[in-house]
């Protein structure tokens, strides 16, 4: 972990999660985000007290366990605030929900990894509860309510609204909750402007035009290839193994639920656009294309 100075007040820890570091005075800070697990929190509470600091609160831009895995050892240890917002809220309380929703059902023991079930934390709301200096912004779509923050010095906190070029090339899959949201949120980026940007994943970048276009253009390419298979009218399991070796991905549990949750996302767009349909044959839901 390295820690970057970007602003007035503005830091960040360059992380496999990158996490935020927002100074309210000479003393106190914000984090944004903590990282996967315990040991991510545990360093960082110490890069912030190397630096003679105090950590006021903790906002979380989602409740994704990468994002959520080190609130419990830091709030254990200073019993500091934790902030998030609206659905976010709940799953950051009770973890449980995420491997839950994503497996759709009770998890078995090996969904309930430190990818998929973070350690549960007290939060509050964020809504009138950020110090001056902060703002939130609505980012919909990879997951239920997620939100990005803005600094005093002008830059931005992007959450996971943005994939690398280098992740989309070798991955091809990204987790989507909600793909006409995430659609709307790469518009709304556009119109962002910002001295700064951070998404969560990808290197700060002073210009985000160029991976706008990188992620929409790979979720549409993902749109077109999942239509078509909808031609050969197949099963939903079906569907996602064809994906998968298109994409020349290996199945593990992680992906099985997270990418199987995708897919079912994009299912769901194609219905709603009235491109694709389904009907129970057997007693097996079949996808189709609308003819």
């Amino acid at each position: 972990m390295e820690l970057m100075q970007v602003g007035e007040k503005t830091y960040y820890i360059k992380n496999p999660t990158n996490i935020g570091i927002y100074k309210i005075d000479n003393e106190n800070v914000y984090i944004i985000d903590t990282g996967n697990d315990k040991d991510a929190g545990k360093k960082i509470l110490k890069i912030i007290e190397e630096q003679g600091w105090k950590v006021k609160g903790i906002i979380n831009t989602h409740s994704n366990a990468d994002h959520i895995g080190g609130n419990k050892v830091i709030q254990d240890r200073i019993n500091c605030e934790i902030y998030s917002y609206n659905i976010e809220k709940a799953i950051t309380e009770y973890p449980i929900l995420e491997p839950s929703f994503l497996y759709g059902g009770y998890p078995f023991k090996e969904l309930k990894n430190k990818f998929l079930f973070a350690k549960e934390s007290i939060v509050k709301n964020i809504e009138n509860n950020l110090p001056e200096g902060l703002e939130y912004i609505n980012l919909k779509g990879h997951f239920f309510d997620m939100i990005g923050i803005r600094t005093s010095d002008n830059i931005v906190f992007l959450a996971d609204s943005l994939f690398s070029e280098e992740t989309i090339t070798k991955y091809h899959l990204f987790f989507i909750y909600d793909v006409r949201e995430y659609l709307n949120t790469l518009e709304q980026l556009k119109e962002l402007k910002a001295k700064l940007y951070i998404p969560s994943h990808v290197e700060a970048t002073k210009d985000i035009n160029e991976l706008i276009e990188i992620n929409k253009n790979k979720i549409n390419e993902v749109l077109e290839v999942i239509y078509n298979e909808c031609e050969k009218e197949l099963t939903f399991e079906e569907i996602l193994k064809n994906v998968f070796d298109k994409y020349n991905l290996v199945m593990n549990i992680n992906q099985y639920v997270l990418i199987g949750s995708t897919i079912k996302s994009y299912l769901s767009y194609l219905k709603d656009e009235d491109k694709i349909t389904y009907e129970f044959i057997d007693n097996k839901m079949i996808w189709k294309q609308v003819k």
